[in-house]
């Protein structure tokens, strides 16, 4: 299989030291974002990462999308795993010690077993098994069906969306941007089976994003860890399609709490 080019001209940071562990690219992607009290968001963090704030406040993304190209280093290519959709909830984090910037996942549901879990096995990324559905109406419009597979109670999500095509103005988004803010992200963030944070290096050239229309039908994902969003219009992008390399996960190391220093008593001549 054909590795893509790496690019980083658009952006100072260095590649990540070693090699990459796992490509893909992501399609069609609708990225549908809430503002959530950080409140609302910080307990639900390992320890050693906080929210990370636009504005004053935290973001929750749900993400519906399908990926292909997939390939993990050392491994020939995987039968059955040449494309299919997932879905995804995140928002956005600083490591405490180091104020490293990056995404963080809830969750993530996927209709392909296997790749459910070879990501656990990998990245210890919380998959869900789901039935899934996208279905391409236009060139740049879908609608997408998931629903999670043996939980207790449902957990759907069901939209219609499209894209509307680049404008100037997310082309040229900048530092300080909400756009930038939500895309421009090098690391992912989640939780080992031990409850601690681990970290995983990405990159990726800049997003191509364009503005979007979405009609959510039903969605079920914030519920479903604990987090009721507001009751309002979320802020809507589409991407057409991003190539993007994950480097192996590191533990995250929780900044050091001071520690009492026990000094030897010396009597007063």
């Amino acid at each position: 299989m054909r590795e893509f080019l790496i690019r980083t001209s658009h952006s100072p940071r260095p590649l990540p030291s070693g090699r990459w562990q796992m490509t893909q690219r992501w399609n069609d992607l609708l990225l549908a974002h809430w503002p959530v009290p950080a409140a609302e968001i910080a307990p639900r963090l390992p320890e050693g990462l906080e929210p990370d704030l636009f504005q004053g406040t935290a973001w929750l993304g749900v993400v519906p999308f399908w990926l292909d190209r997939i390939k993990v280093r050392g491994l020939p290519n995987i039968p059955g795993m040449r494309s299919f959709p997932d879905l995804n909830v995140r928002t956005y984090v600083r490591d405490e010690h180091t104020g490293t910037q990056g995404m963080y996942f809830f969750s993530l549901d996927a209709s392909n077993l296997l790749a459910v879990a070879l990501a656990h096995t990998l990245f210890h990324l919380p998959y869900h098994w789901a039935e899934m559905r996208l279905d391409q109406r236009s060139e740049r419009e879908f609608s997408f069906y998931s629903r999670r597979r043996f939980t207790d109670n449902p957990v759907i999500f069901k939209a219609r969306y499209r894209g509307l095509g680049p404008t100037r103005k997310l082309a040229e988004a900048r530092a300080g941007s909400l756009e930038y803010f939500l895309m421009e992200r090098s690391s992912l963030f989640t939780r080992n089976h031990a409850g601690q944070a681990v970290r995983s290096s990405l990159h990726h050239v800049p997003w191509p994003l364009e503005e979007a229309e979405a009609e959510i039908e039903q969605n079920d994902l914030a519920r479903s860890i604990g987090i009721e969003l507001p009751n309002i219009e979320p802020i809507l992008h589409y991407s057409r399609r991003l190539a993007v390399y994950v480097w192996p996960r590191e533990l995250v190391r929780p900044a050091l709490a001071g520690r009492p220093v026990t000094v030897a008593a010396t009597p007063l001549s």
